[in-house]
Formats: structure tokens, C-alpha cells, sequence
């Protein structure tokens, strides 16, 4: 079974920065789209970047500039550094993997809270 475990949430103020991290577990992370999503409160979740299998990145045009998505296949682990945080970027964070354009697997979600 494929595990997806985050961490690196927490408070920042306004301009700061986090890097958020997610290991994944099993076999399927060379061969999976990378995908960060974010939740508020009262709002649906919002696809933030992508990486694809062969390294192409798409961002929000919410978070682009500020954002950098990557990922390291040999430690089955992806990242999303966040850098000039503001409070409208305040979510739950999930990371999800994407097997074979088919199956998505999703970590259990780390909160950011941007506030001064």
C-alpha cells in the first residue's frame, strides 16, 4: 500500500517563507505526477503546482514566483518551498501522486497558517 506522509506546516508571518515535504512509500513515485493542493476553510480545494514524471512544473497563477514544486525520485520524496507568504495562502496543504494518469494517492494534509 502506498503511504504519503507530509510535514513541514505550520505559522509564518506575512513574507516569510516554509518548505512543506512529503514522502511517499512503495514503488509508484518515479513513474507519478507530483500535485500540491490546498483546502481554506469554506473553499474547495485548489490544485497550487505540478511536477510531471518527466520534471515539467505547472503553478497557480496565485502562487507563481512564489512557489517552487520539486522532487526527488531516488528518496521518494517531493517538496514545495513557499517562499513570500501571505495570509491568503493560509490551507490545509496535501501533496498527491498521480500514478499511471489513473490512481491518485494523498498525504493526510499539513496546515500553513500565514498571520502576523
Amino acid at each position: 500500500q502506498v503511504q504519503l506522509v507530509e510535514s513541514g506546516g505550520g505559522l509564518v508571518q506575512p513574507g516569510g517563507s516554509l518548505r512543506l515535504s512529503c514522502a511517499a512509500s512503495g514503488s509508484i513515485f518515479s513513474g507519478s505526477a507530483i500535485r500540491w493542493f490546498r483546502q481554506a476553510p469554506g473553499k474547495q480545494r485548489e490544485l497550487v503546482a505540478s511536477i510531471s514524471s518527466g520534471g515539467v512544473t505547472n503553478y497557480a497563477d496565485s502562487v507563481k514566483g512564489r512557489f517552487t514544486i520539486s522532487r526527488d525520485n531516488a528518496k521518494n520524496t517531493m517538496s514545495l518551498q513557499m517562499n513570500s507568504l501571505k495570509p491568503e495562502d493560509t490551507a490545509v496543504y496535501y501533496c498527491n501522486a498521480l500514478y499511471a494518469g489513473l490512481i491518485n494517492y494523498w498525504g493526510q494534509g499539513t496546515q500553513v497558517t500565514v498571520s502576523s
